[in-house]
């Protein structure tokens, strides 16, 4: 139903943004192509995503937000793109499994980030002050505690998006 366009078909203000994408990976990925129907979510996501990743979450702790919400969301180009990430950090098998598995990681920081986001999740953001200790705890900060927040709702936007439109 949803068109994969080119930038030739896509609306005029989504253009720049699928040719930037390409560039960065050598074609245009489906969801992109997808995504350009809309310029405002494609533009959106673009910016909140490169956003994400100033975060000063360390960049495995960010991919495990994502894979958090990939994985739950059942978005299957998600989970794919981020497992190649997680792959590009130097993630081990067992670390990417578990994300994609949905199961409890074996590093205890990663480990406190996952139940973090999913507490985040469950709550809608109404975690406990002891939830939030043992988050912190761990290693984070509150600016982290709301990196998540960010990650969470960039992330929810391009994978609920991806399946509306069914990006492969």
């Amino acid at each position: 139903m949803f068109t994969e366009h080119t930038t030739e078909t896509a609306p005029a203000e989504s253009r720049a943004a699928m040719e930037r994408t390409a560039a960065a990976f050598g074609k245009t990925p489906d969801a992109v192509a997808r995504l350009a129907e809309s310029p405002e979510l494609l533009n959106g996501f673009l910016e909140l995503s490169a956003s994400f990743e100033r975060t000063t979450l360390e960049p495995v702790a960010r991919e495990v937000v994502v894979m958090v919400i990939a994985a739950r969301n059942d978005c299957h180009i998600c989970v794919t793109m981020h497992t190649g990430k997680l792959r590009k950090l130097g993630a081990d098998s067992t670390l990417i499994a578990a994300l994609r598995e949905q199961r409890e990681l074996t590093d205890e920081r990663l480990e406190a980030i996952r139940q973090f986001t999913l507490e985040v999740l469950r709550t809608s953001g109404a975690v406990e002050d002891a939830e939030l200790k043992d988050f912190l705890a761990a290693g984070y900060t509150k600016r982290n505690a709301l990196e998540v927040v960010m990650g969470i709702g960039t992330y929810t936007m391009s994978t609920l998006a991806n399946r509306l439109t069914r990006a492969a």
